[in-house]
């Protein structure tokens, strides 16, 4: 829960507790927030194992796409863009790509130099049309 609030946060909410609430109440007040937050805390582990308990092994399968969120939360925009245009399939010492799979990690399939060569057209032949793309 305090994993992004600093010692020195800490103080800074210590010191205007202080000045706001007086050396008198402020004890009164810090126990009273410590009951609070432990109570919520009882409150959510409540609902969880209740939950658990009606759901039986279904819960285990509601929680698998919650988990793949709070994985999201690492995600970079700028790397994952960067590792889909520029990464290229490993290149095998006789100069081709690896694998007859070759798949980017965005999902397009990219073609072997050797490919590529074949495709391309001789002198005045028209290219193949597709009349569903027009």
């Amino acid at each position: 829960m305090f994993d992004s609030v600093g010692w020195g946060e800490i103080i800074v909410l210590i010191v205007a507790g202080l000045f706001i609430l007086g050396p008198e109440r402020l004890p009164s007040a810090a126990s009273w927030l410590g009951r609070s937050i432990r109570q919520v805390k009882d409150y959510a582990t409540g609902a969880r194992e209740q939950l658990r308990g009606e759901l039986g092994p279904e819960f285990d399968e509601l929680r698998k796409p919650l988990e793949e969120l709070r994985g999201l939360r690492n995600f970079n925009p700028r790397t994952a863009v960067q590792r889909t245009l520029f990464d290229d399939p490993p290149v095998k010492p006789n100069g081709h790509a690896t694998g007859p799979n070759l798949t980017k990690s965005n999902g397009a399939t990219a073609t072997p130099p050797a490919a590529a060569a074949k495709e391309s057209l001789a002198k005045n032949e028209r290219p193949p049309i597709d009349p569903d793309a027009t």
